[in-house]
């Protein structure tokens, strides 16, 4: 490539001093220098100044192109695209990807279409699952350069274009082919994945580990080199999804099994096979060390740094596994590599003929190797050294040489490895073929890249011919691009000449080419290398692709299109044949193995050629070369590598040809495999090699820069005149104009359709003019500016001046005023002076005499005040002398009694400690076998508190009834005695014997009750007697238990309060942790029933019917069906009174009135009669529960609220009672009234009279009074029986609970034996193991009795309900019975009649209406139709009907209801996966029915809130717990599709409105310069966004949350996740952009930032945490607006960036660009300065942000203030079945 011609015009042109240019350099390739002066026409020379200040003297020749390359402007160094640069030459493209490799380590560079890939040789954070999605859906030129744009680009043209692509990986050894084809089908197994349950991506990505293993070794160039070309077509469907893949593969190098040269390593999988030799399944392979083996150890070094072969065996089995290879067939494999490392150990001894060989018949590892592979160690140990010649006559069996047993071996083991190679790729592409049809593919071709060795041979002359045919097919699709681009934009153009290297590849495999003449001469008997090459130089010497070197006879040259290269024509016959003699391979197919016999059939040789020919039939896709493929002359081409390798190359072409391809040009940068380290020498090698140079040669012949019309007229608007903006308001035309008058060749530009195309080099030019535009405004305002600060500095200097003037003549008289004033005060002060000395002398005498006079006086004074003092001073010390000889004989003597005293003392002490000790233990043994007695003992005191509370009450009522009883007996007694003496006849002796066979009875029944009494008594003092020894013998172990109580709490509350607060810290931690777990498997299960629905309708096409009552939540969680108490029908005799009085409601007279009080009063008792059973239930049930709730302190409320049922029991007897006198009182007066009106009735004989009446009653009424009687005789009976059935209960329940206690203290009497054998210690810790364990034994044993009370508690609150509903519908039918009789008027109770109640908020639907409800409820309402009304109707209406289900006690109706509802809900959601207003609108609903299931649940947690009409509306029978629970994942899964929805509305908005737009107008016009999107991956007319766009639609969010009812709380949760999103997409663009990087884009953000936080303040959501979620973008801006130059700044930035990482830190800082010439890039001393600055944190490995990452949502609970009975239904609803209860 010399594109100089143009280079010398520009030359021509820019004659100015200072420009810089490119020379050659020996060292460097290419280095910069200066011109020192200007360059003017004829000059032979230029004067320039290298970069280390040396001037040179460089010689030109203008006639024959011989100048310096001119260097590109700063501001376009390091840019993303090499087609961008202006001046486009070799210099410039290596020096713009140094800089972008050392500088800002950036590994990727567009070259036009081509992605340049530099090695780094470093594990870099840049192929994470966040960058993946970050490059998804993104255009290729809008990001930086990665593997991901390109993938991404490929994938979106097969959709777009509906066109299968390609994707052509190619370099040298060690430049990173594999990695980056690994990483491109990493993309597609993410971005592609299967729809269904395969994991047929899986399945792809592990089949690199195993390719790695079998064909990847470690060269001197790469640790990991493929040493085979491969060729992976991924599959996908209609869907875009992957759904199967097919691999083939190219040119295996099967010598590499054989030999290996100097620090070169075999293949891996032997490696890694001899590092699990170990293992158990491997023994029988009989493996040691890789050293062991020849083939293994050839290279010298065996292992690799930093690889574990160990660990890669492991993933390479786990592949296999993944891949559906059976582990049969995997021990299979490993057999046959084993096999091969035997074979090659072989030990062959030569004979002393020298012809011929032998094999010992006790070589081990000949033996193993035939063990391992199945056949016959004699068969195989005699044709290694022999071999069969067969004739037209007579076969011969002839012996071989050393040498040609070895090559033999080898041949045989090259053959097996190559044929197990070609079975796993088969199996491989096995294991991902899919029946579904594929739509489409993607293939990704990793092959080799052009090689030149010292010595190359046939492998090399293989890759080098392969490397000829893609450089062909790269040129001529590079060249096609070319013009298409410009015959879109209508832009004439001329034929570019471009390197066609067709005739090189026409040398190689046209006819009687290279290939052709080698397949020949392997067809000659007795072909030799020597032969062939003398061919070559017969045929082809004239060829200018070939040469003959001058000191060789056996080898050959060929010119590449990249180098020469020479090849020694040794053994390239030998490996054209791939020779293995047909005996060993016969004794192979006869292998007892079925996998090794399977590997050599007849059938294996034409395995490339059918394998790609099935493979591309299985593609279902039709591909036509575009050049017709070459014939085999005969069929022992077929047999040939070269013909076989020729026929597939020519395959790959032709499918290449019919695909869209995309190139990834791999560079190696250095050979010393060193991070980023870059060699000019080698990394210009590869570019001319790969094409990248061809590339820019093909752009620089034409017109490389292109700008749109848009970004021009921003950008070189300060080159236009006023005048030529105001004429017209078109830019195209003043773009025209102006380039006109700029450019006078119009040869250098061209005017698209859309665009400007430039030649190279005027894009530089035209940024010279607007730099030095920018030069004379700024010297104008420099000019301007110093002007104006030297007028300042003049006024300042003359208005100082005249200010020091008036200063110092000031000055100056304030002086002389000073001076006269201090005159005349040194006067005044001379006169005070001598006045005051003088003073002074006096006061100085007479203090003098003062002073003698009065020490004088004071001596005298001492003397005789220290007489006095001393004779004082001698009287106390003979006072205290005397004291203290008294008091120490006292001392001594009391001393002496004490010493006596103590004696004496302590052996008392002693004795007494002795017997103290032998109590102690008697007393701690009894403490420690009452531990809980004390407790025990009080609850039985409370029982029999309690039984002989009740037993008073039972008493007092039998005595009651008692007396009840004597004086109707009285009563009975006196009108038995009237009847008799009115009556002589025989019923009265019959009355007369029954009444006393009822007396005898109840004095019966007295003296039963009298012995049960005494019983009673007696028993309980029984019990009293033993509580008190209990009381006894637990007080004595009260304190011991108080002590050890005390000492727990007060080591828990030491422990408790050195760890609350972490533990209250972790808790908190924990419970966000596990609420985002529950929450994400929340997410996880829906994606899993979204996918189960999917599948289920895949596999089940047509119409299915789904039927409305089937429940889904059935199906997916077990949920246990409400259960409630069945209550029996207790209405019978209500009924019976009914029809009694429609019978005899037509009957008016007296008789009929009698009847019905009659029947009225046996009714009222035999209600009375039930209401006392159930009264004697309810006194048993509250006693048992009482006694319970004594014993054990819980549920006070629940007793109280039986105790209070008792209480209204009692009341409701009495008037019952009340109402039985009132009606017999009735009767008696009505029976007298008609008795009276009678006067005197014929039939006397049959009356009897009445104790309050003179008149005689029927003897059929005397019976039924008699009946009455017995009756209550027979009540009374079974009232005693049932009470000494309850006391002998009590009495054994008291009696068990004795045993009971007996047996537990000895149990702890036997514990306390044991614990008497241990040390203090172990007493302490076993003491309180027992009591902690008795302690949880109690709390189990009390958690089952409140679980009964509230059983309990829950029936006896339903009976009542029921019985009190059946009094209050009896009471209204008594009143309704009574108003009826008009000529009936008695004195009776007055009873109220029930008003009609009002609504209760409670709907009622029939069951069949179930469907219908949910239909026009759920299923087909649109949101609206409900605009106006209460926000969230539906909740409150389902709930309503819940209520009514509840209130009838109807379990089965809710349980439908509930199930269909969420069944509904999920269903709409499915349907409306994309509508935010419905999703929406259903999440607020769902929300609002929890908290109405939580609001009126009765839990008081619940009711804080509540009005009293509101907890009226509770629910009474059901506990809807677990639904609550289905309701609150269902609103997690609703609020995560809400989120979706909402992401995908703004996601598209996000770059274009953040980074993209204008906010700030005139921001545009300094954007970096040199960004260009593709044309290729631009969609016409796609939409730009502003701000205003983000805002609106958030407006319109916040509309309908709020519109809809949705909690605040969750709104607020909701804009914090999208303001995360927000911040996360658009500082992911920021860190992949680098054209985004300037200080424009960072004022830009501050802007747009500030306006999202001005509207989160508007809507008063700035309390949701969203403007902390944009700190790290906030930080971002403010880094590239910061100084980036002094330590000072780096300091500052540290500091700010708080919320970034140091990689996100250091990314920017790489990625920043200047905005113009005038402004320096960040150098690479300040990014180590922040690197070493922030070495210290530990900030996570990730680059990016996770813009999928969902914060846990939080529902809180929020009543609302409506009640149900003010709710309205409006009629658009269609509810008019429902009815208002």
């Amino acid at each position: 490539m010399d594109p100089r011609g143009s280079n010398s015009s520009m030359l021509h042109c820019k004659t100015w001093q200072y420009t810089r240019v490119w020379i050659p350099d020996p060292d460097e390739v290419w280095r910069s220098a200066e011109l020192t002066k200007d360059y003017k026409d004829g000059d032979e020379s230029l004067q320039l100044r290298l970069e280390d200040d040396t001037i040179l003297d460089y010689p030109i020749d203008v006639q024959n192109n011989q100048v310096p390359f001119l260097r590109n402007p700063d501001i376009l160094v390091g840019e993303n695209d090499l087609t961008a640069l202006s001046h486009l030459h070799e210099p410039a493209v290596l020096h713009n990807l140094k800089v972008r490799f050392l500088e800002s380590n950036h590994i990727y560079t567009y070259c036009g279409i081509v992605l340049v890939a530099i090695n780094p040789y470093e594990q870099l954070p840049i192929y994470g699952q966040d960058v993946i999605y970050a490059y998804s859906g993104q255009n290729m030129g809008d990001m930086d350069p990665h593997i991901f744009a390109v993938a991404e680009e490929a994938y979106k043209q097969m959709a777009r274009d509906e066109k299968n692509q390609s994707i052509i990986v190619s370099g040298e050894s060690g430049a990173g082919k594999t990695v980056s084809a690994k990483y491109a089908m990493r993309y597609f197994a993410t971005v592609g994945g299967s729809a269904s349950d395969t994991n047929i991506e899986e399945k792809v990505l592990a089949s690199s580990p195993i390719m790695e293993a079998i064909g990847n070794a470690k060269t001197t160039r790469n640790d990991n080199s493929s040493r085979f070309g491969k060729y992976i077509e991924i599959g996908f469907d209609k869907k875009y999804h992957i759904i199967g893949a097919n691999m083939r593969t190219y040119l295996l190098e099967k010598s590499r099994v054989v030999f290996q040269a100097d620090d070169e390593r075999n293949y891996h999988i032997f490696y890694q096979l001899c590092a699990a030799a170990s293992l158990p399944e491997f023994k029988e392979l009989a493996l040691t060390c890789a050293e062991d083996f020849f083939y293994t150890a050839h290279g010298g070094n065996t292992t690799i740094e930093g690889v574990d072969d160990a660990e890669d065996f492991e993933k390479t089995r786990q592949a296999l596994t993944l891949l559906g290879v059976r582990e049969s067939h995997q021990i299979s494999i490993f057999k046959i590599i084993a096999s091969i490392l035997h074979l090659g150990s072989v030990e062959i001894q030569a004979e002393r003929d020298g012809d011929s060989c032998s094999i010992s018949p006790q070589d081990e590892h000949l033996s193993n190797f035939c063990r391992l592979l199945g056949i016959e160690h004699s068969q195989m140990e005699h044709w290694l050294c022999h071999r069969k010649l067969v004739t037209t006559s007579e076969t011969y069996v002839k012996t071989m040489s050393l040498q040609q047993v070895v090559n033999a071996r080898n041949a045989l083991a090259k053959h097996i490895y190559a044929q197990l190679f070609s079975w796993i790729v088969e199996h491989i592409n096995k294991a991902l073929q899919t029946s579904l049809k594929q739509h489409s593919f993607i293939g990704v071709l990793d092959i080799y890249g052009f090689e030149t060795f010292e010595i190359n041979s046939f492998e090399q002359f293989c890759i080098n011919y392969a490397n000829e045919k893609l450089q062909q097919q790269f040129n001529s699709h590079v060249f096609k691009l070319e013009q298409e681009e410009y015959m879109k934009e209508q832009i004439p153009w001329t034929l570019i000449d471009f390197y066609d290297n067709q005739p090189c590849i026409d040398l190689i495999e046209a006819k009687l080419g290279i290939l052709d003449l080698l397949d020949e001469e392997c067809k000659v008997p007795k072909g030799t290398d020597q032969n062939w090459a003398q061919k070559l130089y017969e045929r082809h010497s004239n060829s200018q692709h070939f040469q003959k070197p001058r000191m060789s006879n056996t080898a050959f040259i060929v010119i590449h299109f990249a180098d020469k290269v020479e090849y020694l024509s040794d053994g390239f016959l030998e490996k054209n044949r791939d020779t293995v003699y047909e005996e060993q391979i016969n004794i192979l197919k006869a292998s007892k193995f079925p996998l090794v016999a399977d590997l050599f059939r007849d059938d294996k040789d034409s395995v490339p050629a059918t394998n790609t020919a099935k493979s591309r039939s299985s593609s279902k896709i039709n591909v036509r070369s575009s050049r017709p493929l070459m014939k085999a002359p005969n069929k022992e081409h077929k047999k040939s590598v070269g013909y076989q390798f020729r026929t597939s190359l020519n395959l790959l072409m032709e499918t290449l040809n019919a695909t869209t391809p995309h190139y990834v040009r791999c560079i190696k940068p250095n050979d010393e495999k060193l991070p980023f380290h870059f060699d000019p020498k080698r990394a210009v090698q590869q570019l001319r090699a790969c094409g990248v140079l061809e590339t820019i040669r093909i752009s620089a012949a034409g017109y490389p820069s292109r700008w749109t019309y848009h970004d021009f007229f921003n950008r070189y608007r300060v080159l236009m005149k006023k005048r030529e903006l105001a004429n017209t308001t078109d830019k195209k035309n003043i773009c025209k104009s102006v380039l006109e008058s700029l450019i006078k060749d119009p040869d250098k530009f061209q005017f698209g359709r859309t665009k400007i195309f430039f030649r190279a080099g005027q894009v530089a030019y035209l940024e010279k003019l607007r730099a030095d535009k920018f030069r004379e405004a700024t010297i104008m305002i420099q000019k301007t500016v110093r002007g104006w600060l030297q007028r300042v500095k003049y006024r300042r200097l003359r208005a100082a001046t005249l200010t020091l003037q008036r200063f110092c003549r000031g000055y100056l008289a304030r002086r002389l005023t000073e001076h006269l004033r201090r005159t005349r005060a040194a006067i005044v002060f001379q006169k005070q002076y001598r006045m005051l000395k003088a003073r002074r002398a006096y006061c100085r005498v007479r203090r003098a005499a003062v002073i003698i006079q009065s020490y004088t006086r004071a001596m005298c004074v001492r003397r005789s005040y220290r007489q006095v003092l001393t004779e004082h001073k001698a009287t106390i010390i003979q006072k205290y002398a005397r004291g203290w000889m008294a008091r120490r004989h006292f001392q001594r003597q009391r001393d002496a009694a004490i010493v006596i005293q103590c004696a004496f003392r302590r052996l008392k002490a002693r004795q007494a400690l002795k017997a103290l000790k032998i109590e102690a233990r008697s007393a701690e043994h009894l403490k420690r076998l009452n531990v809980g007695m004390e407790n025990k003992v009080v609850q039985l005191q409370r029982k029999i508190d309690d039984q002989n509370k009740e037993f008073k009450t039972l008493s007092e009522q039998l005595s009651a009834v008692t007396s009840t009883h004597a004086m109707e007996v009285e009563k009975l007694k006196k009108e038995l005695a009237r009847y008799q003496q009115n009556q002589e006849a025989d019923p009265s002796l019959q009355l007369q014997e029954e009444v006393q066979s009822l007396r005898t009875e109840l004095q019966k029944a007295h003296s039963e009750r009298r012995v049960l009494e005494d019983t009673h008594n007696r028993e309980n003092g029984e019990l009293r007697k033993r509580v008190a020894d209990l009381e006894h013998e637990n007080a004595l172990l009260k304190d011991e238990k108080e002590h050890l109580n005390n000492q727990i709490l007060r080591q828990s509350k030491a422990e408790s309060s050195q760890s609350s607060v972490e533990e209250n810290l972790l808790i908190k931690k924990e419970l966000e942790e596990e609420r985002s777990r529950y929450q994400n498997l929340v997410k996880e299960y829906s994606q899993l029933e979204q996918r189960y629905e999917n599948l289920r309708d895949e596999q089940t096409p047509g119409h299915r019917k789904n039927p409305s009552n089937q429940s889904s939540l059935e199906s997916d969680s077990n949920y246990p069906s409400i259960s409630t108490s069945e209550i029996g029908d207790t209405e019978d005799a209500l009924q019976q009174v009914e029809v009694e009085q429609q019978n005899n409601g037509l009957d008016v007279d007296q008789d009929a009135d009698i009847a019905y009080n009659s029947l009225k009063r046996q009714e009222l008792e035999s209600e009375n009669k039930k209401l006392k059973n159930d009264l004697n239930e309810l006194r048993k049930a509250v006693a048992d529960q009482a006694m319970q709730d004594n014993s054990t302190h819980s549920s006070p409320d629940s007793y109280s609220l039986l105790l209070n049922q008792l209480k209204l029991a009692n009341e409701e007897l009495e008037v019952r009672k009340e109402e039985v006198l009132i009606l017999r009182t009735q009767i008696m007066n009505a029976d007298q009234r008609r008795l009276s009106g009678k006067n005197m009735e014929p039939n006397i004989n049959a009356r009897t009279s009445w104790p309050n009446s003179e008149k005689h009653v029927d003897q059929e009424d005397a019976i039924e009074a008699y009946h009455g009687v017995c009756q209550t005789n027979r009540l009374l009976e079974a009232q005693l029986q049932a009470q000494n059935l309850k006391h002998e209960e009590e009495v054994e329940h008291l009696k068990a609970q004795v045993e009971a206690m007996k047996e537990e203290m000895d149990k702890q009497q036997q514990t306390f034996c044991q614990t008497l054998l241990l040390s203090p210690e172990a007493q302490v810790e076993f003491g309180v193991q027992q009591e902690i364990s008795r302690l949880t034994n109690e709390n189990l044993d009390f958690k089952e009795l409140v679980e009964k009370l509230e059983k309990n508690e829950k029936k006896l609150k339903k009976q009542l309900k029921i019985y009190m509903k059946k009094v209050q519908d009896l009471e209204a039918a008594q009143a309704l019975a009574q108003s009826d009789r008009r000529h009936h008027e008695l004195t009776r109770q007055v009873t109220v009649q029930r008003k009609e109640k009002d609504f209760q908020g409670m709907l009622e639907y029939h069951k069949e209406d179930e469907a219908l409800l949910i239909r026009n409820l759920v299923t087909d309402l649109k949101p609206q139709m409900l605009s106006g009304t209460v926000p969230c109707l539906p909740a409150y209406i389902l709930y309503m009907c819940i209520r009514h289900a509840d209130y009838t006690n109807d379990d089965l109706k809710v349980h439908s209801l509930l199930s269909s509802t969420i069944n509904g809900i999920k269903k709409v959601l499915k349907k409306h996966n994309e509508d935010f207003e419905m999703t929406s609108f259903w999440l607020s609903n769902t929300c609002r029915l929890l908290h109405c299931l939580k609001q009126y649940s009765g839990d008081e947690g619940f009711m804080t809130q509540n009005t009293a009409k509101q907890n009226e509306h509770c629910l009474k029978n059901f506990d809807l717990t677990e639904y609550r629970q289905v309701l609150s994942d269902l609103s997690i899964q609703i609020y995560q599709q809400l989120i979706k929805i909402a992401e995908g509305l703004l996601q598209p908005m996000i770059v274009s409105a953040m980074l993209e737009n204008e906010s700030i107008q005139g921001l545009s016009g300094v954007r970096p310069t040199g960004y260009r999107k593709r044309s290729s991956s631009m969609v016409d007319g796609e939409n730009s966004y502003c701000l205003e766009a983000i805002i609106r639609q958030m407006n319109f969010f916040h509309t309908v949350l709020c519109d809809q009812g949705l909690d605040p709380e969750i709104i607020l949760q909701v804009f914090k996740q999208l303001f995360y999103m927000i911040n996360a997409v658009t500082l992911n663009n920021l860190l992949l952009r680098k054209d985004a990087c300037s200080w424009s884009t960072g004022m830009q953000l501050r802007y747009n930032i500030s306006q999202l936080e001005e509207w989160l303040r508007g809507k008063n959501l700035q309390q949701s945490g969203a403007v902390q979620t944009m700190e790290p973008l906030i930080q971002a801006a403010q880094l590239l607006q910061l100084k980036k130059k002094t330590q000072e700044d780096a300091e500052a930035i540290c500091s700010l960036c708080t919320s970034l990482s140091t990689q996100q830190i250091v990314k920017i800082l790489n990625l920043y660009t200047p905005l113009n010439e005038f402004e320096e890039r960040v150098t690479v001393s300040f990014i180590r300065t922040i690197q070493a600055q922030l070495q210290e944190r530990s900030d996570p490995q990730q680059l990016l942000l996770d813009s999928k990452h969902m914060f846990p949502v939080l529902f809180p609970f929020n009543p609302s203030a409506l009640t149900m009975d003010s709710i309205h239904i409006p009629a658009c609803l269609n509810l008019e079945f429902l009815n208002e209860v």
